[in-house]
């Protein structure tokens, strides 16, 4: 019983969505009562999380699940990010159609594989709360079903996500058949020597995790699923995900194999150095704004997988700086998205953009805080972010990983500022049907107001983290 009493948070999460299923099976027209009530779901859990706070790690049935300062920090996260994307993006769901049952309790689903993946501590556990979290991805990726691309999406990303998936367990075999076991201290202690078959099993295991954060070279499937998807779903896609992904990433990386960390430090420079370049060039000719993000989304991975390459506990106390700060200014350019509508019509193109600041000039400063702090300049948030991952790099002697860095940054630095060009010098179009919904308020000006303010006291969050035992 004592047990139970600290997965508390993933019962609420569980016993929600089987209860709320359940209503909407019996009662019809429930479909905004549902939605609302996944929002308090996610809200209650979020508190449960923190409201019995630990003083030390905790290793839950047979030592699979780990509760601690770092599962507990990123389920947090992972549940208030769900929570903003699901507010923001309410007035999107009802307005294309697809406010229906199934799609916040997939949502909530979701997060409970999500969450099962930031606590794991054991392969089983963790492929089980992995596939959780996929399994609903595809769904809502082809939840739209009266587009043809919102069908095309989950086709991709359901055959290439269960390719992953499959190498991905392939990996976690070869890891316990050398081994004899699936729990990460019981790995790290037997992975005293390097030998072939464990070099594949990392290998396999290294690549199936870069799958779900969309790293190069296995970013494949991002930009289309991005575009393909449902706006309120790529905005999902581009923000929750990636927190327990990064965990998971933490936890192989600086438990089972830490050992090993000259053999994977290369493997994940490679990643992050590749994601940066390909993140930085191949956005530069895109013309819809979903598929823009796809490619930002991959060069800004790049920077968190930076922070991960190094092997200190600072690089993963930078890492988890610049995640939350990415998904702030994710959070922030989304909302902006879902305001991009003219009579029911939700618009993608860069180029609707045109002379914003003329008819919206409040949404085009916040367009301009956002970009300007993803391109990193000064004093915003996005600045500071890659400021510490450079800091922890170089530190660590990693010089030509800074300076790669601070070219894609330069170069990403053109895209971004392209759309301000357009928001602000070209010829303006038809104004916006700017939405009255209070969710999509309330999540630009907490996003704007944060990314602005940040530098007021930057020092803020870096004191938190550090407080924090993440390994």
């Amino acid at each position: 019983m004592d047990q139970i009493n600290h997965i508390i948070p993933e019962l609420c999460l569980s016993i929600s969505i089987m209860g709320l299923l359940m209503i909407g099976v019996f009662y019809k027209n429930c479909a905004n009562f549902i939605y609302q009530s996944s929002l308090v779901v996610l809200l209650i859990s979020f508190i449960l999380i923190f409201i019995n706070p630990i003083d030390k790690s905790l290793f839950l049935f047979n030592n699979s699940y780990k509760i601690d300062h770092l599962s507990s920090l990123m389920k947090g996260i992972t549940l208030i990010s769900a929570f903003f994307v699901m507010l923001s993006s309410y007035d999107y769901v009802k307005t294309i159609g697809i406010n229906k049952i199934e799609y916040p309790i997939l949502i909530l689903s979701s997060v409970l594989g999500m969450i099962v993946m930031i606590g794991s501590y054991d392969l089983m556990v963790f492929y089980i709360g992995l596939e959780l979290q996929s399994l609903a991805l595809y769904v809502l990726a082809s939840f739209n079903i009266d587009n043809t691309r919102s069908s095309e999406a989950g086709l991709k990303y359901f055959v290439l996500s269960a390719l992953s998936s499959g190498l991905l367990l392939y990996g976690c075999s070869l890891i316990y058949g050398f081994t004899n076991s699936t729990n990460f201290d019981v790995i790290a202690f037997n992975l005293d020597k390097l030998n072939f078959g464990s070099t594949f099993g990392i290998v396999f295991i290294l690549v199936g995790l870069a799958f779900k954060i969309s790293a190069v070279p296995f970013h494949m499937w991002a930009p289309d699923v991005y575009e393909g998807s449902p706006t309120s779903i790529t905005s999902f896609f581009s923000i929750v995900p990636k927190i327990a992904a990064l965990t998971v990433f933490i936890r192989f990386l600086y438990v089972p194999f830490i050992s090993l960390i000259d053999h994977w430090q290369m493997i994940i420079v490679f990643i992050s150095i590749s994601s940066m370049i390909l993140g930085a060039v191949a956005a530069i000719g895109q013309n819809n704004i979903k598929r823009l993000m796809a490619y930002s989304s991959i060069g800004h991975i790049g920077f968190a997988l930076a922070g991960l390459s190094i092997g200190t506990n600072e690089g993963i106390q930078s890492s988890i700086i610049y995640l939350f700060i990415y998904l702030v200014m994710n959070l922030g350019m989304f909302t902006c998205i879902f305001m991009m509508k003219r009579k029911n019509i939700f618009y993608e193109n860069i180029e609707e953009l045109s002379g914003l600041s003329k008819n919206h000039p409040v949404i085009s400063i916040c367009l301009l805080i956002f970009l300007f702090s993803l391109a990193g300049i000064p004093p915003l948030a996005g600045f500071f972010a890659k400021f510490y991952i450079f800091m922890s790099v170089i530190k660590s002697e990693m010089y030509f990983l800074a300076i790669i860095g601070l070219l894609t940054t330069v170069v990403s630095a053109f895209y971004y500022l392209r759309i301000v060009k357009i928001i602000y010098f070209d010829e303006p179009k038809e104004s916006f049907d700017i939405s009255t919904n209070y969710g999509l308020k309330i999540s630009l000006i907490l996003s704007t107001l944060l990314i602005l303010a940040y530098f007021v006291y930057p020092s803020s969050l870096i004191e938190f983290i550090s407080n924090i035992n993440l390994i």
